[in-house]
Order: C-alpha cells, then sequence, then structure tokens
C-alpha cells in the first residue's frame, strides 16, 4: 500500500502533524508540500491524506485548489482528511466540515482535526496582533493533540475486506 500525505503549512504546524503521522502508517508512505508541488500525481497511490491549517476560518487555498481539482480522482481513492487549529469541540468540528468539500466528506474514510500551535517568531506583525486580540495568547503556544493523530492513522491503517463479512 502506498500513502501520500499532501499538505498546506503556513507556520510549520501542519507539517509537523503530517511527519508525526507518516511515522505511524503502514506502506510506503510519500510527505507532499502543495507548497512546493501545488499539482502531485496521485495515480499511483492507493491512499490519500489531505491536511492543511486554519487561519481566519479557512484554510489554505492551496488545499481548496488541489480538493476541487482533483476530487473525481479523490472519491475513488482510500481518503483521510485533516485540519490542524486552536480550537476544539464543535468549533473545531464545523471548521473541518467548512474545510473540504462535502462530496469527499462523505468518501472519506476517516477524518480528524489536530490541534495547533501559536508560534510567534513564524508570525508577521499583523498575525500576532491578531491572535492577541482575538486568542488572548502572546507566547507560543502548541496544543498538537497526539492522540487524535494516532488513532488518524489506526483508522487509516485498517483494511477494508468487504469478503471478510461472507465468513
Amino acid at each position: 500500500m502506498k500513502t501520500l500525505i499532501v499538505y498546506s503549512t503556513t507556520h510549520g504546524c501542519t507539517e509537523k502533524t503530517a511527519s508525526e503521522l507518516k511515522d505511524f502508517l503502514e506502506g510506503k508512505v510519500h510527505l507532499v508540500n502543495l507548497k512546493n508541488n501545488q499539482n502531485p500525481d496521485i495515480t499511483d497511490f492507493d491512499k490519500i491524506i489531505i491536511g492543511g491549517s486554519i487561519h481566519a476560518g479557512q484554510i489554505q487555498k492551496k488545499v481548496k485548489e488541489f480538493c476541487s481539482k482533483n476530487i473525481t480522482e479523490l472519491q475513488e481513492k482510500e481518503l483521510g482528511l485533516f485540519i490542524c487549529c486552536m480550537e476544539d469541540g464543535e468549533k473545531a468540528q464545523n471548521q473541518l466540515l467548512n474545510a473540504f468539500p462535502e462530496a469527499l466528506h462523505k468518501t472519506a474514510k476517516t477524518t480528524a482535526y489536530f490541534g495547533g500551535e501559536f508560534t510567534f517568531e513564524k508570525m508577521n506583525f499583523i498575525q500576532k496582533m491578531i491572535v492577541k486580540k482575538v486568542a488572548h495568547v502572546n507566547h507560543n503556544t502548541s496544543r498538537i493533540d497526539h492522540e487524535s493523530i494516532q488513532h488518524f492513522s489506526k483508522k487509516m491503517n485498517k483494511i477494508f475486506n468487504p469478503f471478510l463479512f461472507l465468513v
């Protein structure tokens, strides 16, 4: 089984979680940052995992474009979807639902939110001001959910065999 993890990252959190996820997945796993390769070839992969981070309630434009461009092919693969965000509970679930097309949610094997980070030294002045004002955070903060990453990987590693139901 070959798995492709396609992601976009703004300050590095999604890259960090994608790399951690890779370590828990079985088989050959390739990572592709959409900033470096906006149109990776997905034909040779059995599983596709797509991830991005949420900023001002939206996932990166590169992730949206990748999904739109490849929606038909993605629906034919074993698919996983994840986001990195600083919200949790219902807010995070809504951000996850809004990040990807409904058609992909319907065919996804699993979806998750992996938490997030505020890394002030990677932010510009405006981003720092917004985080301080909206999130009331003024220092580096990490809320990466490592347990969620492991749970997601276990679901992606499961093999679905319809013939098992006949036994």
